[in-house]
């Protein structure tokens, strides 16, 4: 088992910034990719971003070019870092962690899942 656990998130206005992290713990010794997903109220779950085990990356096209998804595997933690926000990007965001150590972009391919953390833009 692998638990997640996001932090980070919070009120920032149209155009701000905001960096997600997110710790995994427990069975990390194999190799695993993380992902970052968002759900805002009344849609469904939707990807946002992946990074492999080896740090190759894929991001959902709205957000390519003002999110950046990273990680350090000596320390078990991925971030999202988010550059000009937008309302549009209010949401739930989850990280989820993959049994595999390529990206991967649909919710059933992520085993592990966090809580969440909200993050709201106010314009």
């Amino acid at each position: 088992q692998v638990q997640v656990a996001e932090a980070g998130g919070g009120w920032v206005q149209a155009g701000g910034s905001l960096r997600l992290s997110c710790a995994a713990s427990g069975r990390t010794s194999s190799d695993y990719a993380m992902g970052w997903f968002r759900q805002a109220p009344g849609q469904e779950r939707e990807f946002v971003a992946a990074i492999s085990w080896s740090g190759s990356t894929y991001y959902e096209y709205s957000v390519e070019g003002r999110f950046t998804i990273s990680r350090e595997n000596a320390k078990n933690t991925a971030y999202l870092q988010m550059n000009s926000l937008q309302p549009d990007d209010t949401a739930v965001y989850y990280c989820a962690a993959r049994m595999s150590g390529a990206t991967a972009q649909r919710i059933a391919e992520f085993n592990f899942w966090g809580q969440g953390t909200q993050v709201a833009v106010f314009s």
